[in-house]
Parts: structure tokens; sequence; C-alpha cells
């Protein structure tokens, strides 16, 4: 299996700034159409700023979006994933911290976001090439060439 950097290799990376409004860090999600965000302060990553908070933190608590910085509601101290680690451990810390996103870090910092749908969809491609790989060997036939990751 790819390790996490190879499946969000190419990727843009968003992020908002502590001090941005929740408003604004909800339409930067809705127009990318993404689920979480890396917060940054002074270019370092200090928080992530998801869905859940956005329920959880701001619409329930009855806070207004555009009068609440991120830095007031975001997750501190996430769980992140190194970019050497498999599609297994990432989806290991996910379930064992009960998140859907974590940041992917290497040695130089932030350098993505995964999902759990990211997770889902390498692993979806993985099992329809091993299906593929086994109907060609039950009908004696040479193996088809390997999916390249959906993106």
């Amino acid at each position: 299996m790819k390790p996490i950097g190879k499946i969000i290799e190419g990727r843009e990376l968003f992020s908002v700034e502590s001090t941005a409004s929740v408003l604004d860090a909800v339409k930067l999600m809705a127009e990318k159409k993404i689920g979480a965000l890396p917060v940054l302060s002074g270019g370092e990553m200090v928080g992530v700023f998801s869905e859940r908070d956005l329920m959880t933190r701001v619409i329930v608590a009855g806070r207004d979006p555009g009068a609440t910085p991120v830095a007031d509601v975001m997750t501190l101290d996430p769980i992140v994933a190194d970019v050497g680690e498999s599609y297994d451990e990432c989806l290991r810390r996910m379930q064992q911290a009960s998140c859907r996103h974590l940041p992917v870090v290497s040695e130089k910092g932030l350098v993505g976001m995964i999902s759990l749908r990211d997770l889902l969809i390498v692993e979806l491609d993985t099992k329809e090439d091993h299906i593929r790989y086994l109907d060609a060997y039950l009908h004696d036939e040479p193996p088809p060439p390997a999916s390249t990751p959906s993106k």
C-alpha cells in the first residue's frame, strides 16, 4: 500500500489563519468542497477546524460565525499523520481519535490533509485491482495493468 505522502502528492493545501472568522473558514471549505482546514499562525499549524467543530462549538453553542475567530473553536493539538505512514496506520489513527481528517506532516512541517474519503477511495481502487487480477487468473488471461488511484 502506498504511503500517505504519495496519496496526497500534488494536491493543493488549503488552510486558514487563526485570526480568520469561522464564516470565512466555512466559505473556503464550501468553495473547495473540503471538510476540514489546518489552522495556521505565523506559518505554523496550531490546530484544525472541521465541520464537527462548526456544528458543536459554533452552531449548537449559539455563536456568531462572522464574529467568532477560528482560534476560539478549532481543535487544538490535532493527531497528525506522517508522510511515510501507511494507509492502515493512518486509518488506525483516525479511528482512535474519532476523526475523519488528519493533517499530514513531514520533517519540514505541514504538507497536506488526508480524509477518510481519500483512504476509502484508495482501498476501493486496490480491491478493484485485486478483482481484475483474480478474474484474469480464473480466465487464464494476462493480468491487467493496475489502476491509478482516483483523486
